[in-house]
């Protein structure tokens, strides 16, 4: 992947080999803070094309946010409310801007979808420039955790697209996937440059379960769809201590722990800034998923141990210089997930993993409750240099 060099830089957040500058305090290198932000309450689904309520939520939000020293929102929902930002002006916090994509088509070359896509993509830019705060947001994502089968599908459609030069992002090589992800990536870059007159940082987010690292034995792709999400400017990428990928990884170097060690490997495998995007345990009742250890049915006591041992694991990786920022995931559970409506987002279902990712437990009447010390541990590791 190579980028236009005529190609203009972002007004604030740059990249300068593989960190990320803040150009207002250029000093040091940024390493972000970060809790993933999804402010959908019960009763709310976007499933439906409902959008989290314009309200006061964001002030009492922001305000648990920064108290567990994070600098560093990374929001969800497309089209966040005024509220959200009014509320945000009155913090130092900055925002990254995921722009969801679906994940499930089974061709994502099609032009159908590439055309779809890019418009739902440009209706973002526009809202961040109409509502949102350009000034303060860090990069768009574009897409999220891609599916194996649906990577098979595509790569299995297109056998002969191997390359792409768009007018920003040059991609050689590649698999049909990927090229998939650099049209878009290019085409939303494109479109911010010439409707607005600058960019943004752009990325594609992955998941571990579909690379960049394919050596390992449980990774879900052929070797020949292993997914490299560098189509931009910085690497984002999931990374959950359970997930495959990560737990078949050699002990670190420094902590022996197998999360280290995919770190140490991501490092020395890339060459430009690494993100990790999310990081977290689900506290559901309930582990539906024997076959995936880890997914769901932690107990609220054991994840502040994870947490603390996650951040030592990067803070402390060969190759830490690389990584620009941690972000757990997230500030509170979400009723809503797997495809549910309005009805049946008023409950939480003990057997459902999604939606018990919070460090916040949420009540029906919208109150957010600590669970136990996890706030406070992130709050204790985020305060660390």
């Amino acid at each position: 992947m190579t980028m236009n060099p005529a190609t203009p830089q972002p007004e604030r957040f740059v990249v300068r080999g593989t960190a990320l500058i803040d150009l207002r305090a250029p000093a040091q290198p940024v390493f972000f803070r970060g809790m993933g932000y999804s402010p959908f309450l019960p009763g709310e689904t976007p499933v439906r094309g409902m959008a989290p309520g314009n309200d006061g939520r964001y002030e009492t939000h922001l305000r648990l946010i920064r108290a567990m020293n994070a600098n560093y929102i990374h929001v969800f929902p497309r089209l966040m409310p005024p509220r959200f930002f009014e509320a945000l002006d009155k913090t130092d916090l900055v925002y990254s801007q995921d722009v969801w994509v679906w994940a499930y088509e089974d061709d994502f070359l099609a032009p159908a979808f590439q055309e779809k896509t890019l418009n739902d993509i440009k209706e973002v830019i526009d809202h961040t420039y109409q509502v949102g705060r350009p000034d303060r947001l860090v990069l768009f994502s574009i897409g999220d955790e891609l599916q194996a089968k649906c990577i098979a599908s595509t790569d299995a459609r297109h056998p002969e697209v191997r390359d792409y030069r768009g007018r920003h992002i040059t991609v050689t090589n590649r698999t049909p996937t990927e090229v998939a992800l650099a049209k878009l990536v290019d085409g939303a870059m494109d479109y911010e440059l010439t409707r607005y007159g600058r960019r943004h940082l752009y990325c594609h987010t992955s998941w571990t379960h579909v690379g960049p690292i394919g050596d390992r034995p449980d990774i879900e792709v052929s070797r020949e769809s292993v997914l490299v999400p560098d189509m931009g400017d910085l690497i984002c990428l999931n990374v959950y201590t359970y997930a495959n990928g990560v737990r078949t990884s050699p002990p670190g170097s420094v902590t022996g722990t197998a999360y280290q060690g995919y770190l140490e490997q991501l490092a020395a495998e890339t060459k430009q800034p690494i993100l990790v995007t999310q990081v977290g345990l689900s506290t559901s009742p309930i582990a539906p998923k024997p076959w995936i250890p880890g997914f769901g049915g932690h107990a609220i006591e054991e994840v502040p141990a994870t947490f603390k041992s996650v951040w030592r694991d990067i803070r402390t990786a060969k190759g830490r210089e690389k990584y620009s920022g941690l972000v757990f995931f997230e500030l509170q559970d979400e009723w809503w997930k797997s495809a549910k409506g309005p009805e049946e987002a008023l409950r939480q279902d003990a057997d459902d993993p999604e939606q018990w990712f919070g460090v916040y437990s949420v009540t029906k009447d919208h109150t957010l409750t600590p669970k136990g010390a996890i706030p406070a541990t992130i709050g204790t590791l985020f305060a660390e240099p």
